[in-house]
């Protein structure tokens, strides 16, 4: 379809309706809005769109096929999650997560917790190049530290994401970073060294604010760490040779394992330590007095499939002690399905492309193109909630005008990142965002103002270029 047939007014109204929708959803629900009337109203702005469609003559066919196709391009994201939650669970009751708990509490003082935390998030997603693995793993564990030291959840997931977000967008095995030089016509080593110019001192003065909020964090009073760790060995068999099983996994996915296949390795791993090592938690949770073969078997299998509850002597740690299973990620799931809805037929419609080109017709100077990047990547995040796509279309939309105004394609490529990758995780019918906070147990609005990487870099590459520091240009 030609987009001159849909006005920029027209592109933009199913977006104001959804979002006036939404608005109104969170008003009446609260925290409870992502347990299924977000995604009713998601739906409910994809109808919209499509009644705009219709008006249009775009068929209903073409509208379906766009849904196939956004649906298709997150199936691996759906089957993570799912393997994300049977993870958890076998994490769980093999002792895992507690030991990495239990360890934790004695190697990281609340003085320098928040900024520890952004460190290893950051190392091992570079490792990886994985944000996401990053979260579902060692992020699981310091969400736990922080809740036993008593320092407020959000601002713990906000330190996990910064760093699982920095260390991703440098990390050449991670897929944003290969698809936005990609996109841009640039090579992968290039933009990478290009992005370290916005993504260090970004990185910089995250890492002082939580420096800042970890002195001033009073734990005077809080978590009787002594007591939780005692609680904590009473009940599991505490070693270091569980963390046999996250090495595994994380040297798998460094190895270029799929990520599918490195978490059904890590989830069957959980299952056969807690066979070694949790004998008695296996029974607690298949409800059996002696560990025979089916007892066994149902314990790891519903820890991998449903909730899963683990009591302790610690009032504090059985809530900790607690995973959802495949099961606790079907709300995530129906989520991102639904977003997928409203992208695919708003990109149907031609609105998505519709007002990409109002952005590029604004810009008549360079900061203005950068400018008009970055905005057209936080409206593609908003409107087809996946980060894929606000890299993909922004980076076809703008590579000529880049290279008509004589910028090398790192310029792009660097923006596309700044702007793309990292805010995705700041939207709550994200695929990305509902990811963050279905793994994390913490809520987009909870960590949002505590995710400062994530936010200041659409900022950090704006002054870039208004002030025109490092803008290469073609040789």
């Amino acid at each position: 379809m030609n987009n001159k047939e849909l006005s920029l007014g027209t592109a933009l109204l199913p977006i104001l309706v959804l979002v006036a929708l939404l608005s109104y959803n969170v008003w009446v629900y609260g925290d409870d809005a992502l347990s299924g009337s977000n995604q009713f109203i998601l739906l409910i702005g994809g109808a919209f769109a499509a009644v705009i469609g219709f008006l249009k003559k775009i068929s209903y066919n073409r509208m379906i096929q766009k849904v196939a196709e956004n649906l298709q391009s997150v199936t691996g994201a759906l089957l993570i999650l799912l393997f994300v939650g049977a993870l958890a669970g076998t994490w769980l009751i093999s002792g895992i997560i507690p030991a990495m708990i239990y360890y934790g509490l004695q190697i990281l003082h609340p003085s320098v917790f928040l900024p520890a935390c952004i460190i290893i998030c950051a190392i091992i997603s570079l490792a990886t190049g994985s944000s996401w693995t990053t979260s579902a793993t060692v992020g699981i564990a310091l969400i736990g530290i922080g809740t036993v030291l008593q320092i407020p959840a959000g601002m713990v997931a906000g330190a996990v994401i910064s760093g699982a977000y920095f260390g991703d967008k440098l990390s050449p095995l991670s897929d944003t970073t290969n698809l936005a030089p990609a996109m841009a016509g640039g090579e992968l080593f290039t933009h990478i060294r290009y992005m370290t110019y916005t993504t260090v001192p970004s990185i910089v003065i995250t890492l002082l604010v939580f420096l800042i909020l970890s002195l001033t964090q009073d734990t005077a009073g809080g978590a009787d760490t002594e007591t939780l760790m005692r609680a904590i060995k009473e009940k599991f068999t505490i070693n270091l040779w569980l963390f046999l099983v996250p090495a595994t996994v994380i040297a798998l996915i460094v190895k270029k394992t799929p990520p599918l296949v490195a978490l059904l390795v890590g989830t069957l791993l959980g299952g056969l330590f807690a066979l070694l090592f949790q004998p008695s938690i296996l029974m607690e949770v298949s409800g059996s007095d002696s560990l025979n073969p089916a007892a066994a078997y149902r314990g790891i299998m519903d820890a991998i499939s449903v909730s899963t509850e683990i009591t302790t002597s610690n009032v504090l740690l059985n809530d900790l002690f607690t995973s959802g299973g495949m099961e606790g990620m079907l709300g995530t799931i129906w989520l991102i399905i639904c977003a997928m809805v409203f992208g695919g037929i708003m990109d149907a419609i031609g609105a998505l492309s519709r007002i990409s080109n109002a952005l590029l017709q604004w810009a008549q100077t360079s900061f203005q193109l950068f400018a008009s990047t970055v905005a057209s990547c936080l409206a593609i995040n908003l409107t087809a909630s996946d980060q894929y796509l606000s890299i993909v279309i922004p980076g076809k939309m703008f590579a000529k005008a880049y290279d008509e105004r004589g910028l090398a394609p790192e310029n792009l490529s660097r923006t596309l990142e700044d702007s793309g990758t990292v805010t995705s995780v700041l939207i709550p019918w994200n695929t990305c965002g509902a990811y963050q906070s279905g793994v994390l147990g913490v809520g987009v609005g909870e960590y949002f103002m505590y995710a400062i990487f994530n936010w200041l870099s659409p900022f950090m590459t704006l002054l870039y270029a208004a002030l025109r520091i490092k803008i290469a240009m073609k040789k």
